[in-house]
């Protein structure tokens, strides 16, 4: 029988949690309680909360006594994080719920977080109004909004906790297995401004025996795809749309953090390596873009997205942090520079085509990369499809080397 880990404070919200307890058993599934407040819980559960504290080295009496609860909440959710993974290791749960407020939440999901991709997880929260990405980080969470607060049980919460329960039961029961086909698997990043550049090499290496992961660089996607290479799940990149760089440094809003293009170094695996929508930073609607940019060459991309050109000096300090995390890997990378545009909207004729700018970020790639690093450069724009087969075929021969 399958089992459903419910994963909360059972002594401040024991209450809401025994009722997902019971919706869950009478859909015939099994549940793990795993109490993650301070004090006493209402109903024993299978998991203490003095486990978790011990999994990380610290007796639960000792965070009762201070009465510190930002030291009560980093201690569990530590402990949490650790105990959780071990448990779904040996088969103790099939998936995961957990309701709760934002210190609930905070509890809660890196738990989840730590989980393999695939597995169920529901997680309903008063935060989900809000920026989830701390919560749900690079994984598969689904954040159900609790529209009322998670307190107490009356007529909408009881529903938003019937329809979570419904959901968790609907995965773990209706669960598939999916037959890996063997194909090794390749990481690629895309915008929609080198989509055709990545279309094509994805066409290509299919047609090659190899399975190609797209990631759109909005910054979710990169730390993503980062996230999955670190997890061995991918045999080579074709990271050829390193745009995230842009927003790191200038400011944009689609910044994947400062740890972008670490991970391939990380487990050495064959990465090739371009410079795509280079020639952007993002913002969301033009009004929104900040006060200092808005005379700088600002394109509007769809209602909701304002492109800005990035400045020679900008694509010095970018390219000046890209030799830098390529340099961190012993060899399989090599980098290409499409001399002709680096975007779709980087060509002649086109709103952001700056040769100058872009000449500045092809002489600091070149004068900064190391000898481990091979440099390619071709007379190509990214989106020509000479450049997209020519990635793919370099990626193909790291691989086979």
């Amino acid at each position: 029988m399958k089992t459903v880990a419910i994963l909360g404070t059972f002594d401040t919200k024991g209450k809401e949690l025994i009722f997902v307890k019971d919706l869950i058993e009478k859909q015939g599934v099994n549940t793990l309680c795993i109490h993650t407040g301070v004090f006493d819980p209402i109903i024993t559960p299978d998991v203490t909360n003095a486990e978790l504290a011990a999994a990380v080295g610290v007796d639960i009496n000792s965070i009762i006594e201070k009465k510190d609860r930002a030291t009560a909440t980093l201690v569990l959710s530590k402990g949490t994080a650790t105990v959780i993974p071990e448990l779904y290791s040996q088969g103790r749960f099939d998936g995961i719920i957990s309701i709760g407020g934002s210190g609930g939440t905070s509890l809660a999901t890196p738990a989840m977080q730590a989980l393999p991709i695939g597995v169920p997880k529901v997680m309903v929260s008063t935060m989900t109004s809000g920026d989830i990405s701390p919560y749900v980080g690079t994984s598969d969470i689904i954040m159900m909004p609790s529209i009322v607060d998670a307190e107490g049980l009356n007529e909408i919460s009881m529903k938003i906790f019937s329809n979570a329960v419904n959901a968790i039961v609907g995965m773990v029961k209706n669960a598939q297995e999916f037959k890996e086909e063997g194909k090794p698997l390749i990481a690629a990043t895309m915008f929609g401004v080198t989509t055709p550049c990545i279309k094509t090499a994805k066409e290509y290496l299919e047609k090659h025996g190899y399975e190609v992961l797209v990631f759109h660089a909005t910054g979710a996607g990169g730390k993503s795809m980062e996230a999955l290479i670190e997890a061995g799940y991918i045999k080579g990149v074709l990271d050829l749309t390193t745009t995230e760089w842009c927003d790191e440094i200038v400011g944009g809003v689609l910044s994947a953090g400062p740890h972008r293009l670490e991970a391939a170094a990380k487990v050495g695996i064959p990465q090739v390596v371009s410079v795509g929508a280079l020639d952007m930073v993002n913002f969301g609607p033009i009004d929104s873009v900040p006060a200092q940019f808005k005379e700088r060459n600002l394109y509007q991309h769809n209602p909701t997205v304002t492109l800005m050109r990035t400045t020679a000096e900008e694509l010095q300090e970018i390219g000046t942090v890209i030799a830098e995390k390529l340099n961190l890997a012993q060899g399989n990378t090599s980098l290409m520079l499409p001399l002709k545009g680096v975007s779709a909207i980087d060509i002649e004729g086109e709103a952001f085509y700056d040769p100058h700018a872009n000449e500045v970020l092809f002489n600091t790639l070149r004068n900064k990369v190391g000898d481990t690093v091979e440099v390619f450069e071709l007379e190509n724009a990214i989106n020509d499809d000479e450049f997209a087969i020519a990635a793919a075929n370099k990626l193909m021969e790291l691989l086979k080397a």
